[in-house]
């Protein structure tokens, strides 16, 4: 077990089979990666971005917050070690409709009631879809538009939650020289097209655009009190561990202390939150396969075994730990999208830079992992955790949009998304399903139904001379109509 296993050309990874999971243990089944576990050390900063949240909306104490990211993060180490060869992370387009949806809940223990029946129904029902491999045929009887209502509504509530004043988050209106200046070089650094070119001359350019947003949040250590926003970093009393608190989080905000175990009732109210959140997990799932399938072309030495089901019964499984041993608003999703892209990125140039994907994903992950005990760097980046949110809530907010317009077949089901998902992100998940759905059938209804699942006219891009004149004909119909 000592030996190092070592992989033919053209094959799986080498692991222990256990039924539809394969076990690998970091230096036996995969080579430890140092660059991707130094780049984890300072990309841990963004996983102790949702502590805001957890201490605003749940009325826990910070370090009881650390514990939960603690535990979130440990258990994102189960994907390489049970075969999904990931970089997993939270389910970010949804956690602006959860905490809207717990929100609805008197703060307390109704509050984590209702949070812990969504993350338990949530975790089971993608395990059932997992074991019985149904995921993809599920997600196909959902109408376009009510897909693209949801990640509107998401991208939407993402930046309401930012910029409305007393939500208990550190908002913008707290903020505004450190977040506009912090999120606009994010912005630039992960979506310019001037950038993109330019970091194909400059290596150096290249490197840091795959650094993601961690550029951004250095930043704001410096300028946030350099503009008397926030204030430097303390280090009085830091030792060199961190300090969470496993035993205030287990007695005052779990099924196994104090907090009842929710009625059938709240299981039932959640449902609509759950298929909100599957929609946009299942948008995950296929860009997981994607970035895959596109590392796999440059990279024959490998067969990259990305397996949906697997991956659904690891993040479910997950869910479900975390509903009992640590309720989590940030949830547990199957990809960090930007770190996946970072690691698949080196993994194309071949062994000599990664040996495997799992060995990439498995070491960043293990870097995360480690950095969330060391104290002088959790003390380093306390006081930007409200900067550090807002940043991946605008950024999420953006990302959300986007995909949610092309998630449209067509004008009708734009329209229909626009409306929904603004009514969403206002009322919640099932006001927002519910306006979806009434608004299709109205639309639909009869032999045209077949239209909700196949484009309703040529798709075309957005500024395409077909769209503009599109879009003029309906804008002039409209003041006739008035």
């Amino acid at each position: 077990m000592g030996i190092r296993r070592i992989r033919e050309y053209g094959k799986v990874q080498p692991g222990i089979p256990m039924g539809p999971l394969t076990l690998r243990l970091p230096f036996i089944h995969y080579r430890f990666e140092i660059a991707d576990y130094l780049q984890g050390l300072l990309m841990c900063t963004v996983c102790l971005s949702i502590i805001p949240i957890l201490t605003g909306k749940l009325g826990m104490s910070f370090e009881v917050a650390l514990a939960i990211v603690i535990l979130n993060g440990t258990l994102y180490l189960a994907h390489v070690t049970f075969g999904d060869p990931v970089v997993p992370g939270w389910v970010t387009p949804a956690i602006p409709l959860l905490v809207a949806y717990c929100e609805t809940f008197a703060p307390g223990v109704e509050r984590m009631q209702a949070l812990i029946a969504f993350q338990m129904l949530f975790g089971i029902f993608c395990v059932v879809l997992g074991v019985t491999g149904v995921a993809k045929k599920f997600i196909s009887l959902i109408p376009n538009a009510v897909q693209s209502a949801v990640l509107l509504g998401a991208g939407f509530a993402a930046i309401i939650m930012i910029f409305t004043p007393g939500k208990g988050l550190k908002s913008f209106d707290a903020n505004p020289w450190t977040i506009t200046i912090c999120v606009g070089l994010a912005f630039y650094l992960l979506f310019s097209e001037s950038f993109k070119v330019f970091k194909k001359k400059h290596k150096w350019a290249y490197y840091l655009g795959n650094l993601g947003m961690m550029p951004a949040l250095l930043l704001a250590i410096f300028v946030g009190p350099l503009v008397g926003e926030l204030s430097w970093p303390d280090y009085a009393g830091v030792t060199l561990l961190s300090r969470p608190d496993f035993v205030t989080l287990f007695r005052d905000f779990t099924i196994l202390g104090n907090i009842p175990f929710p009625s059938a009732a709240m299981f039932l109210s959640s449902i609509p939150m759950v298929l909100s959140a599957y929609i946009v997990i299942f948008g995950d799932v296929l860009q997981t396969q994607a970035l895959l399938e596109d590392a796999q072309k440059y990279r024959p030495d490998e067969d990259v075994n990305y397996n949906p089901n697997r991956s659904h019964i690891i993040f479910g499984g997950r869910n479900i730990f975390m509903s009992v041993f640590g309720p989590d608003i940030s949830m547990c999703g199957p990809i960090w999208a930007a770190m996946q892209v970072v690691v698949s990125d080196r993994y194309k140039n071949g062994p000599a830079a990664m040996e495997s994907i799992n060995s990439g994903a498995g070491s960043f992950r293990w870097g995360t992992w480690t950095g969330y005990f060391i104290a002088p760097i959790v003390a380093s980046v306390k006081p930007i955790l409200g900067v550090g949110l807002a940043s991946t809530m605008m950024i999420q907010g953006y990302v959300s949009v986007r995909v949610g317009v092309l998630k449209s077949r067509g004008f009708n089901d734009l329209g229909i998304a626009g409306v929904a998902g603004a009514i969403l992100a206002t009322r919640g998940a099932a006001w927002g399903l519910g306006a979806a759905l009434l608004l299709v059938i109205m639309q639909y209804a009869g032999n045209k139904w077949k239209m909700a699942y196949t484009p309703e006219e040529p798709v075309f891009p957005l500024d395409s001379p077909e769209v503009i004149a599109k879009i003029v004909e309906e804008h002039m119909k409209a003041n006739t109509d008035r």
